[in-house]
């Protein structure tokens, strides 16, 4: 029963993570959408951008994605993150998930300019202590609608 239950908590702590990651970004809290991140973990939002001509750099770092994504929204854009069909493979400390996230971009002056974006993620955890830190995130994208100056700005 002690494996079943501790393979449980593993597996909401995993999914934690990602919430964190998505309403860290939602709130604007900078605290709470850097408890998901390890310090030396990597986002790579290439692969999603790229389908509407985007071509942001890979972030490292935890304070680099936590100061690039906050700081790229602040004032400009709102954004809300539903994470969905988190399924993880444990390895002792280390694991590997994928999920859904459909992420809602929306000029904060003019909400009728925006992105919807429907974005398959594969991430690398690793635990610390009772919890899971994302170590690399990468995010490919299923289908957007919209404007993409909504995420990156004209």
């Amino acid at each position: 029963m002690d494996i079943t239950i501790n393979d449980l908590r593993d597996r909401l702590e995993i999914a934690d993570a990602l919430y964190r990651f998505g309403l860290g970004q939602d709130t604007r809290d900078a605290e709470l959408f850097a408890s998901a991140w390890a310090q030396d973990a990597e986002l790579d939002f290439r692969p999603a951008a790229a389908e509407w001509g985007g071509n942001p750099p890979l972030m490292v770092g935890r304070d680099t994605i936590v100061t690039t994504i906050l700081a790229g929204f602040a004032g400009r854009v709102d954004t809300t993150h539903q994470v969905t069909n988190v399924r993880a493979v444990i390895d002792g400390d280390t694991a590997r998930a994928t999920a859904l996230v459909e992420a809602q971009h929306l000029l904060t002056a003019d909400h009728g300019t925006h992105a919807l974006l429907k974005n398959p993620y594969t991430v690398e955890l690793v635990r610390d202590g009772s919890r899971w830190l994302i170590r690399r995130m990468r995010i490919e994208n299923t289908w957007f609608t919209g404007d993409p100056v909504a995420i990156f700005g004209g």
